[in-house]
């Protein structure tokens, strides 16, 4: 017997909101994992909780932005990346720097939420114009 090859499944399409949040959650991830290393490294935390928890945290909050990368297509993906946003300025309490890595990556969540769905938007209705023309 000859097995014909598996046809490929094509690939979703992708909105530029889901493109642009999910580079930015995945870049962020590897900020998150730095700060817990820097808040294990500081000894930020405070007095009887062992310093390891620093890396602990830095890790799960890096894991957890790259999931909720994967799921930023729906609308409550994009509002738990807001919620992780939100989890890494909490993270200046420990080590004060951390709130410029927030503030930067904050301001592109919120740029890459409100341009990547007006793009989309854009380019739903350039599509729909096209397909009504016949084009």
């Amino acid at each position: 017997m000859s097995r014909s090859p598996r046809q490929p499944r094509p690939r979703r399409q992708r909105g530029a909101r889901e493109s642009l949040l999910s580079v930015i959650l995945g870049f962020e991830s590897i900020v998150a994992f730095l700060a817990g290393l820097s808040v294990y490294g500081l000894r930020a935390l405070p007095q009887g909780i062992e310093p390891w928890w620093g890396i602990v945290g830095g890790v799960t909050l890096g894991i957890l932005m790259i999931v909720v990368s994967a799921f930023t297509r729906y609308r409550a993906g994009v509002i738990a990346g807001g919620l992780l946003q939100v989890v890494v300025a909490l993270g200046a309490f420990l080590v004060p720097a951390v709130l410029i890595a927030a503030a930067v990556f904050g301001a592109l969540y919120v740029y890459g939420t409100i341009k990547g769905g007006a793009l989309d938007e854009r380019n739903a209705t350039l599509a729909a114009e096209a397909e009504k023309n016949g084009d």
